[in-house]
């Protein structure tokens, strides 16, 4: 078996949230491990929901508790580990695997704060997420989309983007999680350069130094020069010009139902859209097995699986690891300096 994460640089180990336990996210977890990690890291998140799906998958990984990251320094020479920052109260051992449940949502969303704390302390060198589930954390309470919002309110960050990448595209959203009713009255020519000059830092933290932004129409046909509305002339084709006057190659807006296969062919490095399903539908047909989400703009990396927490197939013992093996490589290849 290959060695696990148990190997520490000189730098920060990666945060490791266990996202929803009552879902996939421990199982993928223990698989990542056993398949070993080019980096150290530290899961955030129940001991006991590791330990059962070390258990499941009847893996000979040692778990350890750590009270600090910097704990982890006193382990240098131990392999096939899993470090663990445990969240408290301990989620009962017996707690339903599929199911939601606002005990595990709690648990999630502490996961993450641990985590985003020690990430603005410098503890950790960035953060990959496993899925959470928000039903569960609406349960708890928790009156969040999704990770972006916390990982924004947590580290006090104004100004965030989701941009969602697999081996053929990326793509950044110049809107997340609001109605579509709501997304014209929301875009502004601010809002749209910003997402624009998000779009350049992220390709240039890939090693995209100059990169070829391709930027979405919000109607159809890019609006056809306002026949189907004016939001393309009057919001997108302004902000682009603004990006193009410092030095940004960004072109559009083009149709969206182009745009993507246009990227996919090479033409563009990332694409902008305007709006959640515009962007995620041709990232997520392409496949989610490697996916990756990325939160642009915090003060720290933080990478995510593309995936949810698959409660129809948790506790079997067969969810895929690939999409958060991509994501911790690619948080990974983000780092300055590079792990």
């Amino acid at each position: 078996m290959p060695e696990s994460s148990s190997r520490v640089t000189p730098h920060p180990p990666l945060a490791l949230t266990l996202g929803d336990a009552a879902g996939i996210g421990p199982e993928i977890i223990v698989k990542l491990h056993d398949q070993g990690l080019p980096a150290a890291c530290v899961v955030y998140g129940d001991l006991g929901a590791l330990s059962r799906a070390v258990d499941l998958l009847n893996q000979p990984l040692q778990i350890i508790e750590l009270a600090t990251v910097d704990e982890i320094h006193q382990y240098t020479n131990e392999t096939n580990c899993i470090f663990v920052r445990p969240t408290q109260p301990a989620l009962p051992a017996d707690l339903p695997w599929g199911r939601t449940d606002a005990r595990a949502g709690q648990a999630a969303y502490d996961a993450l704060c641990m985590a985003i704390d020690d990430a603005l302390l410098g503890k950790v060198s960035g953060i990959v997420t496993a899925p959470l589930n928000k039903e569960a954390m609406h349960l708890a309470g928790l009156d969040f989309p999704g990770h972006t919002e916390i990982l924004a309110q947590r580290s006090h960050t104004q100004h965030v983007a989701m941009l969602l990448v697999n081996d053929q595209v990326r793509v950044i959203l110049a809107t997340i999680h609001i109605a579509l009713s709501e997304v014209s009255t929301t875009l502004t020519q601010a809002l749209e350069l910003r997402t624009i000059e998000h779009a350049q830092r992220a390709c240039q933290a890939m090693g995209i130094q100059s990169p070829r932004i391709g930027v979405a129409g919000l109607n159809p046909h890019a609006g056809e020069q306002g026949k189907f509305g004016r939001e393309d002339l009057d919001i997108i084709a302004p902000a682009i010009a603004a990006a193009r006057l410092k030095g940004i190659d960004a072109s559009g807006p083009w149709p969206g139902d182009t745009l993507f296969m246009r990227a996919r062919h090479g033409e563009f490095d990332i694409c902008v859209a305007q709006y959640h399903d515009q962007g995620l539908i041709p990232i997520k047909y392409l496949g989610i097995d490697k996916g990756v989400n990325i939160t642009v703009g915090l003060p720290f990396v933080r990478t995510s699986v593309d995936h949810g927490t698959a409660f129809d197939i948790a506790g079997q013992g067969i969810a895929d690891p690939s999409s958060l093996r991509a994501a911790f490589e690619l948080a990974l290849s983000m780092l300055k300096p590079a792990i």
